[in-house]
Parts: C-alpha cells; structure tokens; sequence
C-alpha cells in the first residue's frame, strides 16, 4: 500500500540524505521506498535540494547497509564534497516507479484524496498515510480541521480511485463519530 514517496513535479522520492560515509564521498540515505531492491542497478537520481533546484547525478554504486541505502555519485569522491548532499531528497522520473499489483498505491496517490462515506457524508481529505502495524492508517483532515485516523483495509476502504482523488469507506460502528 505505500512505496515511494512523491515530488509534485513528475519526480518519485526515493531516499533522503542522511551524513557522508566513509572516505571515498559515500553518502548514508534514509530510504523513502518500500521496494529496496530499487537501487539495484540505478545509474542516474535526481538530486532536489532543500530549496527544490535540481541535480542529475550519476550513480557509481549503491548497498544496503544497516536499514539504509548508502550511495556513491560520480565526482563526489571526498567527505568533504559529499558533505554538500546531506539533507537532498533523492528521486527519481514518476515513469520509474516500482510497478504495483492491482489494489495497491503509493502513498502520495492518496495524498489528497477526498474521503466520503459510501452514504455520499465528507469526511475531509487524506494528509498523511502512517505506517505502524498490520495496516496503514489514513490521516484525514475534515472541513473543522480534526484529524481522524481510517485503517486502509479492504473492508474499510471498498473504493479506491486515485484518478478521481476519491475513496469510500464504509466505517464500522463507532470508527468514525458525529
């Protein structure tokens, strides 16, 4: 149900920068990605900079190490130089996305989903997909500014159409008060 966090300029969040890494100009990265076999023989990344200017760079090697991905780009080859990628979100082109099974979305396709119950009642818009347990839970803010917290389960969630920004719940009793 998640996966790659997204840029709202066609480009896919793949993993943040953390710290350099060693002494050839390796750089640790927070991964943003359920899919971490999506480094595996990546050449290029788009590097977005605090400010949003971007930078193709050019991927010398990738490995897991320690429940992030640590990276090499080409002509960053000192600590010192690869100092200037820490805080860099990572992406990629949205055409380079891991292909998902059908019923499965990236978080930021139901970021901004309108969310109604299947009796046509607002219940406001996805902000947020948190990941903690069996299933991921969608932060939904109302028109009055509450946060409520929907389990993204089948049985909860019976529609699901991101190109019309919409999802329908079918809340049980007492998931959603007046």
């Amino acid at each position: 149900m998640s996966g790659d966090g997204r840029d709202d300029e066609g480009l896919i969040a793949v993993a943040r920068v953390m710290k350099t890494r060693g002494v050839r100009g390796e750089v640790a990265a927070e991964m943003l990605t359920d899919f971490p076999e999506r480094f595996d023989g990546l050449e290029e990344m788009i590097a977005v900079t605090p400010a949003g200017e971007r930078r193709a760079l050019k991927v010398e090697g990738s490995w897991l190490h320690g429940g992030r991905v640590v990276l090499k780009f080409e002509g960053y080859d000192t600590p010192e130089a690869a100092r200037e990628l820490v805080g860099y979100e990572l992406t990629v082109p949205e055409a380079e996305a891991v292909e998902l099974e059908e019923g499965e979305f990236f978080d930021w396709q139901l970021a901004g989903c309108r969310v109604e119950t299947v009796g046509g009642r607002r219940l406001g818009a996805v902000v947020d997909v948190l990941h903690y347990g069996a299933a991921p839970l969608l932060v939904v803010r109302g028109d009055d500014g509450r946060d409520r917290l929907i389990p993204l389960a089948e049985s909860i969630c019976v529609e699901i159409d991101v190109r019309r920004q919409l999802i329908r719940v079918d809340p049980p009793e007492g998931l959603i008060e007046q």
